[in-house]
Formats: structure tokens, sequence, C-alpha cells
């Protein structure tokens, strides 16, 4: 009897050993699916200079706050936030905020419920420091919707771009900005117009957008384009995208999930790699974190630089 007892033991132990090797080869097998060995973009977290570590965000808001205009009639660098509804535009805008004053702020009004563009308005907000006003300005417009006579028209985000449209304007979504409206501005100042155009997309349903939505976002690429006016895409919602960056945000750039969705982005809209940055805006958080700010802070340090060059560049025409 106790013989039969051990085979049996055996028996079972063998099964239970058997039983347990699929789900270990599946968690080896589908890891290398999700995380790279490496990093396919250099993404420096903090910074070593003079044998001391700098973190990367405080490197990056001097950099930007010590920023100043090279222009005598342009005291602020303009940048428009364009993108789909609920991709998270003045998310993005507030989360500029937060990595520089350090706290929590709610400079653009954010709605999580309606499923349409909260923002109404052509509305430009100050980006601001701990010690006061920074000389850049992003302009809030009604997010873009799939329908033709729903959310805000390309036309009016192109006029916009140029300084057509005034501040405050409340978006038609029937029919674009006339120009014999008051609130169409036919001479604009450079200070009146972006320098810089950006879209938003989210990353968790990019794949899923519709024709009619891309065919408008190509509209307005191909132009704002033919001014050489530099557009980037601030790809959002990253941690809802993926697993891997929802537990560690660093991991972005080792996430082959959000690298294939950032190619996909590419491809679709034609903006290339190199303008298009994943972040993580701030959305249920009472606190800053750094790795949120730095990602947030890097993309908004490129776009600066590429809407400053397009500056320079109008103004020597």
């Amino acid at each position: 009897m106790g013989g039969k007892a051990s085979k049996q033991e055996t028996a079972a132990s063998n099964l239970e050993s058997a039983a347990s090797k699929p789900e270990s080869t599946t968690s080896k097998t589908t890891s290398p699916d999700i995380e790279l060995e490496k990093p396919w973009r250099k993404f420096d977290w903090e910074i070593t200079k003079h044998l001391f570590q700098h973190r990367k965000k405080e490197v990056l808001k001097k950099r930007l706050e010590m920023f100043s205009v090279n222009h005598p009639d342009v005291k602020h660098i303009k940048i428009l936030v364009a993108g789909q509804v609920g991709a998270g535009k003045s998310s993005f805008i507030n989360s500029v905020n937060n990595a520089f004053r350090g706290r929590m702020t709610s400079e653009a009004i954010v709605d999580q419920s309606s499923g349409k563009s909260f923002t109404k308005n052509l509305k430009s907000h100050r980006v601001r420091g701990a010690d006061g006003d920074l000389p850049f300005v992003l302009t809030d417009i009604m997010g873009l919707q799939p329908k033709v006579l729903e959310g805000s028209q390309p036309e009016d985000i192109i006029k916009a771009i140029y300084g057509h449209v005034k501040d405050e304007y409340k978006f038609n979504e029937e029919e674009p900005l006339s120009h014999t409206s008051e609130d169409y501005v036919s001479d604009p100042l450079l200070s009146d117009q972006a320098f810089c155009l950006v879209y938003i997309v989210e990353a968790n349903t990019i794949e899923g957008a519709s024709d009619q939505l891309v065919d408008k976002l190509k509209i307005i690429r191909r132009r704002v384009s033919d001014k050489r006016i530099p557009q980037v895409i601030i790809m959002t919602k990253v941690d809802e995208a993926c697993p891997l960056v929802k537990n560690d945000l660093k991991k972005v750039y080792t996430s082959k999930k959000i690298k294939e969705k950032m190619h996909f982005c590419s491809e679709m809209i034609g903006v290339p790699m190199n303008c298009i940055f994943p972040v993580k805006n701030y959305h249920d958080e009472i606190d800053t974190d750094d790795d949120v700010d730095v990602l947030v802070l890097k993309a908004f340090d490129q776009i600066v630089n590429f809407a400053h060059e397009r500056l320079m560049e109008a103004a020597s025409n």
C-alpha cells in the first residue's frame, strides 16, 4: 500500500510539474515581445556633469526658464495645440504648467464626461514658472472629430496658426470662420502667429482612428507644411496603452508596443518619428512626479526649439 501511495504521489507531482511548465514558458516568451533589450531612443533620465548627478527635469526646467525670444517684435513663442477630442489637449497644457510650477494646476479646464470637445473657444494660456510668466503661449482649440459638421474645422485651425482668429473666438462646428467676421484678423502681426503646430493623439486609440479624422489631420498638415510650420505629435496615455509602461514610465523607450504605435502614427499622419513624443499627462494624481515631468518637459523643449527656429526664419523673409 505504501508503495502504491508513493507512485500516486509521484504521478501527482509530475502532473503538477507539467501543468506549471506552460505558464513558465509563456511568461518567458511573451516578455521579449513587450520589452526590448535596449532603449530604441536614447534618453537620459539623469545627467552627469562634473562628477555630479543632475536630475534631467531640473536641467530642462532651467534651460526653458532662461529662454528668451530673439526678436524685438515678438515677446512670446506661440504654439497651437490641436488634436482629437478626448486625447488630452487641455491636460497636456496643464501638465506643462505642472512641471514648471511643481504642483497641480488647472489653467486649461478639462472635461472627462461628454465625449465631445469641451473647449469651444480659441484660448491662449501663458506658461508660468515658479517666479512668474515664461515667454511661451499654448493656444488651445476645439477638438477634432471625424464627422464633417462636428468639432473644429480644419480651415479654422489653419487660420488660427496664421493669426487670423481672435482670442476667445467661439468656434462654429457647421462652418469655418468667415473673412467678413469681426473675429477674423485680416492683417495679423508676426506676434499673432503660431510657430509650431502640436497634434495631440491618444496612444490606445490611434490605430482605430477613423479615415475621416485622419483626412482632417492630413489636410491641416499639407496646408501648414506649405508655409514651413513645424509640426510635432504628442502621443498621450502611453501608460494606458502598455502595461509595461504603466508599471514603470521609464520603460517607455524599451516598450515595443509604444514604438510600434509611434511608427503607425508617423506613417498615418506623415510626421517623422523624431517629431513624435510619448508622454503621460497628469490625470488622477494630486502631486507631481519627476518621470512624468521629464517626458513632458523634453517634448516641450523640442517644441520650443522648433518654434523659435521657425520664428527666426519668418523674420528673415
